[in-house]
């Protein structure tokens, strides 16, 4: 009983590290439940918005934000002339530590997709490839059936979802994606691989 539990917590640890272990882990396992929501809640906002009601992107948000700016203005007018507090509008800066942890999560990113491409045009790893090619394929495939706004709203549905469930069933899904694996390692195998000129040689 006791292994059965410390293997389970074990492997809800793997899959928070896995996703990075920190607040955007927390926000796609549902562990912060009220930036879950909110998530949620606004990305089907938006996209009934745009989407269904119509709303153009650019002249929605321009409507916003002069409507924000103006509140702001009259309230700032207003209460330098009843005595009354200002606005509680918070510093409008970035903060250093903010910015250095964005390029570093940028420069992760990066340096994970040029090795991906090393591995395809270095190595020739035919796995690789045919992972990538499956991947661009069906990203190309779905752009042609919906549009780029819906596309991002079912990448966010798909992001609160996915986690959650591979977290609660991942002994049976890892079970089929090796599966998986051992048959497109198969396939591979019958793949024939190039010769080198200094191998044909020798």
């Amino acid at each position: 009983m006791g292994d059965s539990s410390s293997s389970s917590s074990t492997r809800l640890s793997s899959v928070h590290k896995s996703l990075g272990a920190g607040s955007v882990a927390d926000l796609l396992l549902w562990r912060n439940r009220t930036g879950a929501v909110i998530l949620l809640v606004s990305s089907t906002g938006f996209w009934f918005l745009f989407e269904r009601a119509g709303y153009n992107l650019l002249s929605f948000v321009s409507c916003v934000l002069l409507l924000l700016v103006a509140i702001l203005f009259l309230w700032a007018k207003s209460a330098s002339l009843l005595n009354r507090p200002l606005p509680p509008v918070p510093t409008m800066e970035i903060p250093e530590e903010f910015a250095i942890k964005a390029a570093d999560d940028i420069r992760v990113w990066i340096n994970h997709l040029l090795s991906i491409a090393s591995d395809i045009t270095i190595a020739r790893n035919p796995i690789r490839l045919l992972q990538v090619s499956f991947v661009l394929w069906s990203i190309s495939y779905v752009g042609t059936l919906i549009n780029s706004l819906t596309l991002v709203y079912i990448v966010i549905l798909l992001s609160l979802s996915v986690p959650v469930v591979y977290e609660k069933y991942q002994d049976h899904i890892d079970d089929k994606l090796n599966s998986t694996s051992k048959v497109i390692r198969n396939i591979s195998r019958k793949i024939p691989m190039p010769v080198s000129k200094e191998r044909k040689y020798q």
